[in-house]
């Protein structure tokens, strides 16, 4: 029987894998597990080291489970449709099967590896894992992609509850590929030119699973049954963390879904919440898919006229977590140390980013996706635009977040802050959001001097929320819209 190539991209894993499934299925166990480390995708200006070297770790741990199980993953290098080409003439493969990817640069990708593979004659067959629901299944009354995600919420649940997720498919075990069939070995990032001393988790479907079995457990205090309440303090690891995995396709979101549907046999509010996570990937999916022209620009055009200020200098000090926000340099600071930040603290810094400092959205964009270790285009810039106000289902541009307020509200005895803020680490908790109102007595006592040892805060917030306020509403002139009143500045 003929083999077939499994192309592995962002579904590095066994299990809930419908294209390898698939492929083995046609092949009897005759499948060529391919990944190709492909450099348009590893030397662009958005492919952080942190993320290609969690990259490489699942890759080892891919290799390792495919070993277990009678086959090896063949690694090539160069443009996917050259290296398919190669390797289908090598092994006389004859079907091609991937999953699904839905920005603009990979379907341009995929449609030129189907032209050039079937104009050679091989069959190519492709499959929905990304997403729990594709982009064109759900579609408001009139026919049209959903822009808000409240409706979309309540189809996309609606469609889950008439689609249970179906019992995993077991696994099978492989025909090792032919000696003849050559591979690179797994580089380090080292080779590739990159070099990270981020902490990062570690990498493959092993530990992803690993952490949703422990994230799903009712006795764990800081698991899915507390979800909903502790979600939202960043000094706490109460969220699953999951996020790098479901990125790389370590675990599927069909995992994820089944495993919260199993927990949630009393109708936790807890877990409906977790669950609309997952909800919000695939809104964030599918207006990538409908609408590509928001990883270059906003959602909403006449928000592409923002007249931004884009200091160099607070670019720099917001990126360091020099900003004298202590909850701004507190998250600021776990991402250039840990890949990673809290939901909670990405919602602060984007918000101080566009509408403290004033500075275009898309410099923040760009800086996630280079420092995460779960960058993802889709809920990157989906997140970015709702904190800006200028996305599809948006938080209103009028709503500006006051960091000393979040910090006292999410992080009220400042263990966040110290964690991350070593400075800090000793100033009372009536100081640590606004230590640049301690005394000079009070700072000596605390170790830390204000302006010298810790920033004074680079800008006033009221005077930078009023300028923003004022920017929205120059863009949205043309609309004669009035200023909605103001609200508490508290949120």
């Amino acid at each position: 029987m003929p083999l077939a190539i499994h192309w592995f991209r962002r579904d590095l894993r066994l299990r809930d894998n419908p294209a390898l499934h698939a492929a083995l299925e046609c092949g009897a166990g005759q499948v060529l597990p391919l990944f190709i480390l492909d450099d348009t995708i590893m030397r662009a200006r958005t492919s952080g080291a942190a993320r290609v070297a969690f990259l490489l770790d699942s890759l080892r741990a891919l290799d390792a489970a495919l070993r277990a199980r009678g086959s090896r993953l063949i690694v090539r290098r160069g443009r996917p449709a050259d290296v398919l080409g190669a390797l289908s003439e090598q092994s006389g493969a004859r079907t091609l099967f991937f999953n699904h990817d839905y920005s603009p640069a990979a379907r341009t990708r995929d449609a030129a590896v189907r032209t050039a593979l079937e104009a050679r004659g091989l069959a190519v067959h492709s499959f929905n894992e990304v997403m729990l629901a594709e982009p064109h299944v759900l579609q408001t009354k009139a026919g049209t992609p959903y822009k808000v995600f409240g409706p979309y919420q309540a189809a996309w649940r609606a469609y889950m509850a008439a689609h249970p997720p179906p019992p995993e498919h077991t696994l099978a075990m492989f025909a090792p590929p032919p000696a003849t069939i050559e591979s690179l070995a797994i580089p380090a990032a080292a080779e590739l030119g990159l070099s990270s001393v981020q902490q990062l988790p570690p990498g493959g479907e092993a530990a992803a699973h690993a952490r949703l079995a422990a994230f799903m457990r009712h006795d764990n205090p800081l698991g899915i049954a507390t979800y909903d309440h502790t979600r939202d303090r960043p000094a706490l690891a109460a969220t699953s963390q999951l996020s790098a995995y479901l990125h790389l396709g370590c675990i599927a979101p069909l995992a994820c879904l089944r495993a919260a549907q199993a927990a949630n046999t009393t109708r936790s509010p807890a877990i409906d919440t977790w669950v609309g996570e997952l909800a919000w990937r695939d809104f964030y999916y599918q207006i990538m898919a409908h609408f590509p022209h928001v990883l270059g620009g906003a959602f909403d055009p006449q928000y592409d006229a923002l007249a931004w200020q884009n200091d160099a200098g607070h670019f720099a000090a917001w990126c360091a977590g020099n900003t004298g926000y202590p909850i701004v340099d507190a998250a600021m600071r776990q991402l250039n140390r840990e890949a990673w930040m809290h939901n909670r603290a990405r919602m602060i810094v984007a918000s101080f980013l566009v509408k403290d400092l004033l500075i275009d959205w898309r410099w923040g964009e760009r800086y996630f996706m280079q420092q995460l270790v779960d960058g993802d285009h889709a809920a990157n810039n989906g997140g970015w635009q709702w904190a800006a106000g200028t996305g599809a289902s948006p938080q209103p541009y009028f709503r500006i977040f006051n960091p000393v307020s979040q910090g006292r509200k999410f992080d009220p005895q400042g263990a966040y802050v110290r964690r991350y803020v070593h400075e800090l680490a000793h100033v009372p908790d009536r100081y640590i959001h606004t230590p640049w109102a301690m005394p000079a007595a009070e700072q000596r006592r605390a170790g830390v001097q204000i302006g010298r040892t810790y920033p004074a805060p680079i800008v006033d917030h009221e005077h930078q929320r009023a300028h923003a306020l004022a920017l929205y509403r120059a863009a949205r002139a043309d609309r004669r819209t009035q200023l909605p009143p103001a609200d508490d500045n508290t949120t």
